[in-house]
């Protein structure tokens, strides 16, 4: 499916007027970052960049784009023809998805002809913004979850395609599988469900329900609980599956005791391997004020797809250098107050002390740059063509690895869920002089 008319009306009218300016084949480099963290996060987390390739491959103009945009009059007649042929040409390099990142690190740099990049920032900034939050936010309830495992379910609290986006964000973050289907035949996450409360008030017992459940999906179901009274339900759980049960789950009600109580309660009953799985509007706060209860699993929702209270990242999409007339590349960069940033053509490394990650070094222009560090920047697209092209599993399984291993390194201060500065400094050097 073609993502060219996923995009914002003025990035084609810049195309247009660029071309009766002849400005439009300068050559030009385009960075995506943040200018700050969200409120109190300490750290952001880098997903969605195999999405935006699979979109900037995708980002064509068929017969029926064309005819829209010739109806519409929104470009010349000669814009249309150009548009017509239009593929990438250019080069992306960037963090590898999966990666932390901090304010103004250079998480995407699009290099090309103003023509090849502009269009580029509306598709590239919806998936990364988006993909992005989702994988922040899943990040710290993985980590208030310490260790056990969360499942995403937020398909119903979200547009119908950002469900699986989400599902697959959350995935790589560390959850370990969701309820959307979608993303398990996308890109192979392990997809996870069983019954709602629809299907007890469905029959004319809670014991008729869970036996019926039994039967269809063996004892290692999850048997919910909570549709009237849950002692009686543990009961008849037990009952019905025996003391082998694989788990109940909990969607109301004070969790923290009522978690107690059914652990208590499936003890003496001897199921005491039947693991207990907590729902109902969980977020990073709820699951850490969880960490002491016999909580097995949670399923997250709403919280997650929606970023927990941040949905966007805040990424912006920046012109930072250009060739002149000369064919020198020129640092540019916008200087408002309030919403400046570093021009020119940038890379970046992490510091790193015995293991442990201390700044976010970002290296200006293009000078000999001796450095040390962990480099961070790495090819995505080499003139129009995706390097190192894998599978959208394989992409997900290996961003997944590389966020493992990224949180790995970040100081402990990174889990607090309190407010805070970035748990490392962004530096500049400049090897441009």
């Amino acid at each position: 499916m073609s993502t060219a008319l996923l995009t914002d009306h003025y990035e084609l009218t810049m195309l247009d007027a660029a071309r009766h300016s002849g400005a439009w084949e300068t050559e030009c480099v385009f960075d995506v970052f943040a200018r700050r963290l969200p409120s109190g996060r300490r750290y952001g987390v880098v997903a969605g960049i195999g999405r935006a390739i699979e979109a900037i491959a995708e980002f064509r103009f068929g017969e029926a784009e064309l005819a829209f945009l010739d109806n519409a009059n929104i470009v010349s007649s000669d814009t249309l023809a150009w548009l017509a042929n239009y593929r990438f040409r250019g080069d992306v390099r960037g963090y590898q998805e999966g990666e932390v990142y901090f304010p103004h690190s250079p998480i995407l740099s699009v290099q090309g002809t103003f023509a090849d990049a502009v269009v580029l920032e509306t598709v590239i900034l919806s998936i990364l913004n988006h993909d992005s939050a989702v994988a922040a936010a899943a990040a710290r309830m993985v980590g208030a979850a310490e260790g056990r495992p969360l499942i995403e379910m937020g398909s119903r609290r979200t547009g119908e395609h950002s469900a699986w986006a989400a599902a697959r964000a959350a995935y790589i973050a560390g959850f370990e599988g969701t309820s959307n289907l979608e993303a398990g035949r996308r890109y192979g996450i392990p997809t996870i469900g069983t019954a709602a409360h629809a299907f007890t008030l469905l029959h004319e017992s809670e014991k008729e329900a869970f036996a019926a459940q039994v039967a269809t999906l063996g004892e290692g179901t999850t048997l919910l609980v909570d549709t009237y009274d849950i002692e009686r339900a543990v009961t008849a759980a037990v009952e019905v599956g025996g003391v082998n049960l694989g788990a109940v789950r909990i969607d109301s009600g004070d969790l923290a005791v009522a978690a107690k109580q059914v652990r208590a309660q499936l003890d003496a009953l001897g199921a005491t391997s039947t693991r207990i799985v907590v729902t109902s509007d969980l977020d990073e706060y709820t699951i850490a004020g969880l960490g002491s209860a016999p909580v097995d699993a949670f399923g997250v929702g709403t919280s997650v797809v929606t970023g927990s209270g941040h949905p966007a990242a805040g990424l912006v999409y920046k012109l930072v250098a250009r060739k002149n007339t000369l064919g020198n590349w020129v640092s540019v960069q916008k200087t408002s107050t309030g919403k400046s940033n570093a021009g020119g053509i940038k890379t970046a490394t992490r510091l790193m002390a015995s293991g442990i990650a201390t700044a976010e070094e970002i290296v200006v222009g293009q000078g000999d740059w001796t450095g040390s560090g962990r480099p961070l920047v790495v090819n995505h697209i080499v003139a129009g063509e995706a390097v190192n092209l894998v599978s959208p599993e394989d992409v997900v399984v290996t961003a997944r690895k590389h966020h493992r291993m990224a949180m790995a390194e970040l100081p402990a201060d990174s889990k607090r869920l309190g407010a805070g500065e970035p748990v490392i400094p962004t530096t500049f050097s400049d090897t441009s002089a």
